[in-house]
């Protein structure tokens, strides 16, 4: 069976790999997104490790100037998706989106490391992206933390990620509907439409799109004119353990002042992190930095800041948060908090279980020492695809395989879970 599983997840890899770039599946999402590309090259090391190094660097081929890494990249033209570069306009030579997406690629190039065969390959290339993604980190700090807070705001819930979580709700209507012209949506041509974000959330995102286009995509205006301006602190765990990770590789490389520089920035952030603390729901909340105040939204995002190195306590808490959670589900990690009245375990991120959340917090608990914990996410995850496939998320509950299918992050991390020898329960 498990053999069975680890063949379908490389076929998936390869089915929706275009070169030098993977979609992450094919008709839903036709072209190159960021942290998909970042998490999928871990999957196609286990098979190719030439094939994964090119993977991230084709991402940072197409890294502005100013240092910021787009969080999609419009390779070619294809109009089954919404919206396309025609709305984007950010007068790239080839075509890019205007904002990012979570930083994942410092953990990714890290992990690519320390478990290649190819020693010298791995070194080189390396080597060659430590920089691009320090200059991709220092983008976030300069454009997105103006206050030197050491936390970083997203400006666009897509930027997340998590594009139609329960965390944005209230923020989100500060960000207006009116205005914004017809437009025909793409998604729910390829996807069950109670699967995905609502039409007036769109209206909203495409607003925050035309702002910012409407600016010149400056990203030393974008921050203050935004009125969607949040704190997530699984964005920022996941940042955070991407400079830990970057510090220790430039380390070994001999660039010391990168690691220092890097592991510096780490420890601001962690420190800092406390702020998103809550005592209340025991876990992190995101921040309004509109208005200073901690969102009452007990998300997934508050539970994947366990993925950075963060106080042991706070850690400790998130597992027995988890523990919890899990008495109310099938599967772990429900996106939100199932007794919460706006729970939805089909909808996207309003309730559904994603395969790269679990990876990414299963990793931080193991690495905190609770070991317990994370095989737990790892046996549900795993049982997860032997009884519903490679969807791209799923109802925590059930098991009903939603959005899109043949997802390629989801075969990739099927491969990471299954190298560490975890068999399903």
């Amino acid at each position: 069976m498990l053999d069975h599983i680890r063949d379908h997840a490389v076929e998936i890899l390869k089915i929706n790999d275009l070169g030098n770039y993977t979609v992450p599946t094919h008709g839903l999402y036709p072209f190159q997104w960021n942290w998909d590309s970042a998490l999928s090259a871990l999957g196609q090391s286990h098979f190719d490790e030439a094939r994964a190094w090119t993977e991230i660097e084709t991402l940072f081929a197409h890294q502005w100037d100013d240092g910021m890494v787009p969080h999609i990249i419009f390779h070619k033209e294809d109009d089954g998706y919404y919206p396309g570069p025609d709305v984007w306009q950010t007068g790239r030579a080839v075509p890019t989106s205007g904002i990012t997406q979570p930083a994942v690629a410092g953990f990714a190039v890290r992990r690519l490391v320390d478990r290649a065969k190819d020693r010298d390959q791995a070194q080189q290339r390396a080597k060659a992206l430590l920089p691009l993604i320090s200059r991709w980190h220092d983008w976030f700090y300069a454009n997105r933390d103006p206050d030197g807070e050491g936390l970083v705001a997203i400006i666009h819930p897509w930027e997340s990620g998590r594009d139609n979580s329960i965390d944005w709700d209230e923020v989100f209507e500060r960000v207006p509907t009116e205005g914004v012209g017809e437009f025909q949506r793409r998604d729910t041509q390829h996807a069950n439409p109670d699967h995905r974000p609502t039409q007036e959330q769109y209206q909203r995102y495409i607003w925050l799109v035309q702002c910012f286009r409407d600016l010149g995509w400056d990203n030393s205006l974008l921050h203050d004119a935004s009125p969607f301006r949040v704190v997530d602190p699984g964005f920022n765990g996941i940042l955070l353990r991407s400079a830990m990770d970057l510090a220790d590789l430039a380390g070994q490389f001999g660039m010391h002042e990168l690691a220092t520089h890097e592991r510096a920035r780490a420890a601001h952030g962690l420190a800092a992190m406390e702020r998103l603390w809550s005592e209340t729901h025991q876990q992190y909340l995101c921040l309004d930095r509109v208005t200073g105040s901690l969102i009452d939204s007990a998300s997934v995002g508050g539970l994947l800041a366990v993925f950075a190195p963060v106080d042991p306590a706070r850690a400790k808490a998130i597992a027995k948060r988890i523990e919890a959670i899990a008495d109310k589900v099938t599967f772990l990690v429900p996106s939100h908090d199932p007794q919460d009245a706006r729970y939805d375990g089909l909808r996207y991120w309003r309730g559904p279980a994603w395969l790269i959340v679990n990876y990414m917090i299963a990793d931080g608990l193991s690495a905190a020492g609770h070991e317990g914990v994370a095989q737990r996410i790892v046996d549900t995850s795993l049982k997860l695809i032997g009884q519903s496939g490679f969807a791209e998320y799923y109802d925590p509950k059930t098991g009903e395989p939603c959005g899109g299918r043949e997802f390629t992050w989801t075969a990739a991390m099927v491969l990471e879970f299954l190298q560490k020898g975890r068999p399903a329960a």
